[in-house]
């Protein structure tokens, strides 16, 4: 028996992402494009999200695939998403910190989450707002959500950039990279060089201290160099691509061990926050969180990383 194209969209899994600024209009046609799963476009500016779906619609045709893309400023859109993918929030400009960020952006997301959950209360939640690790935490307390079905975007974004620059550095295929990146997603993030390898062997062996650093420094400070280069705008390729890779582990439900914000409960000696750790990634969420064993040098990095995320915290 034939099925038509609406049999076939309405099996299809559904991702909401909330914001449609150039992460999430970038996040959606990736989504689409791969033939993952609807997408819902939402917004608080009027019209806006009807014209990038309709957009990315008249594309479809060329891009070879049948997925449902909706713009709306109606939350009831949303309803019985599978994911939520919250990009909203306003933008780090030139010389503004992820911090000065932290009220603005707090209000914003607890607005969104406190009403979109209640229309989806199986979904999982993806906070890709900055700064990243307290709004994931603001957002898992308004949301009243299991916590591990509120993650946060971060770890695999920065292990991304380390990945990046370890491969220009040598004149390598990222391909044969493993980076990895804890703590928060900021200027006191934790790249590991001792767990950052080139198809097994760790970096440590392939480059000296000093190269290793500036590495280090640069991965820190990746946000910020491109924010400095655009100069009327923030990183959004990058973010998205972390984001869908976050969205297709989940509905693949992949297994995959990635890096990425998730609520602790005494890993890693600490409790009741947000912050960038190994998780494995499948339907449900964070499946599990992988426990690395830090010397204590890196250990009191990523506690350092912790306190400023708790300071963070405690402001809102």
């Amino acid at each position: 028996m034939f099925t038509s194209i609406q049999d076939r969209a309405y099996q299809s899994p559904k991702v909401t992402i909330v914001g449609t600024g150039q992460v999430g209009g970038t996040l959606a046609l990736r989504i689409v494009e791969n033939n993952l799963a609807n997408v819902v476009l939402v917004d608080i500016v009027e019209d806006k999200p009807q014209g990038l779906a309709l957009d990315l619609m008249q594309a479809s045709a060329i891009a070879n695939h049948d997925r449902q893309i909706i713009g709306t400023n109606d939350y009831s859109d949303t309803k019985d998403s599978d994911i939520i993918v919250l990009t909203a929030g306003l933008p780090r400009k030139e010389g503004m910190s992820r911090n000065d960020l932290l009220r603005m952006n707090g209000a914003i997301v607890q607005d969104i989450v406190s009403k979109i959950i209640p229309l989806s209360p199986n979904t999982i939640l993806i906070v890709v707002t900055n700064p990243l690790d307290v709004m994931t935490y603001l957002a898992w307390k308004v949301s009243n959500l299991p916590a591990h079905r509120v993650i946060g975007m971060a770890g695999i974004l920065d292990a991304a950039r380390f990945q990046t620059f370890i491969a220009m550095a040598l004149g390598i295929s990222t391909s044969d990279v493993q980076a990895m990146v804890l703590g928060g997603h900021g200027d006191l993030m934790v790249p590991l060089p001792r767990f950052s390898t080139i198809n097994g062997v760790p970096i440590t062996d392939l480059l000296p201290e000093e190269a290793i650093a500036s590495l280090v420094e640069r991965t820190r400070n990746g946000g910020a160099e491109i924010v400095k280069l655009l100069k009327n705008g923030s990183a959004y390729f990058a973010p998205s691509a972390a984001a869908y890779l976050m969205v297709e582990s989940i509905l693949g439900d992949r297994h995959r061990i990635v890096t990425a914000a998730a609520y602790l409960t005494g890993e890693y000696d600490l409790t009741d926050i947000y912050m960038g750790v190994p998780v494995q990634l499948g339907r449900q969420g964070i499946e599990k969180i992988i426990k690395l064993q830090l010397n204590e040098k890196e250990l009191a990095t990523l506690h350092a990383s912790a306190n400023s995320i708790r300071e963070n915290i405690n402001l809102l």
